[in-house]
């Protein structure tokens, strides 16, 4: 492999603020925000806004919202004669 060429692969904190989760992982993303981990080293830190610790699918706290009312609408349109 060519030497420079590809980026630096290191370990990076991602961190989730909405369901106050953080977890350390590798990666070339790149960061000027740092973070202590609990290992007391210094790591680049990444703010996400949805991780599986707040996901619907992961916490099982999905919602149907239907703010538009498109339902109803399909429900008015499509029903049947009686």
């Amino acid at each position: 492999m060519k030497k420079d060429v590809h980026p630096d692969y290191r370990p990076v904190v991602f961190r989730d603020r909405s369901a106050d989760y953080a977890f350390l992982t590798r990666s070339t993303v790149q960061s000027d925000q740092t973070i202590e981990w609990e290992d007391g080293n210094t790591y680049p830190v990444v703010d996400v806004d949805v991780s599986s610790a707040s996901h619907p699918f992961y916490t099982g706290r999905g919602r149907v919202m239907d703010t538009t009312g498109a339902v109803e609408k399909f429900n008015r349109r499509y029903k049947k004669k009686s």
